[in-house]
């Protein structure tokens, strides 16, 4: 093929894209649309929408520590864990993240972690991290310490955080004994 072909085929494509071009503005002028009074699809919303300092929706109340965490499924709280790994490491002598290294946690002091700069508002919370502790945090972590870096909404079912604080348990040389 020459390029007088390729030129022809070159024009043949431009002249139907003007033409395209041109029946579209036609149509525009002879069918205006006027724009909608109101929206055909209406969705409906709150009246008012959640500030960001408003506190996410509460948490199932806190039952007996004791019996619920003798019911809970370890294995489940591993799979529950696994909302944690993009911030959190869970070996021993594992990184710091976003979050601090969750090795020992259960019965350590809060803000155990060398080398990880906690939020003013989490050290200022006085204590350890009590079985109980540890289920109001992650129950709601900007309830528990409000100014908290950490970004985690919470996890609402007692059943799921029972779980985790199992799992978490296990995270350590020597597990602190249940309650």
């Amino acid at each position: 093929m020459d390029s007088f072909e390729l030129n022809k085929i070159a024009g043949a494509v431009l002249a139907c894209l003007l033409v395209i071009m041109g029946v579209n503005q036609f149509g525009n002028i002879l069918f205006h649309r006027a724009p909608l009074a109101e929206q055909a699809f209406k969705i409906e919303v709150a009246d008012a929408a959640p500030s960001a300092s408003a506190a996410p929706a509460a948490a199932e109340p806190a039952p007996e520590m004791g019996p619920l965490l003798a019911s809970a499924d370890v294995e489940a709280g591993k799979k529950s864990a696994a909302k944690c790994v993009a911030c959190h490491s869970f070996e021993k002598g594992g990184a710091n993240k976003v979050g601090p290294n969750l090795w020992n946690v259960v019965g350590n002091h809060k803000g155990h972690v060398d080398g990880f700069a906690f939020s003013d508002a989490l050290k200022k919370t006085p204590g350890e991290w009590t079985y109980e502790n540890l289920f109001a945090f992650l129950g709601s972590p900007r309830t528990y310490a409000p100014g908290t870096k950490m970004s985690f909404a919470g996890i609402r079912s007692n059943k799921e955080r029972a779980d985790l604080l199992a799992y978490l348990r296990t995270l350590a040389d020597d597990p602190k004994p249940l309650p």
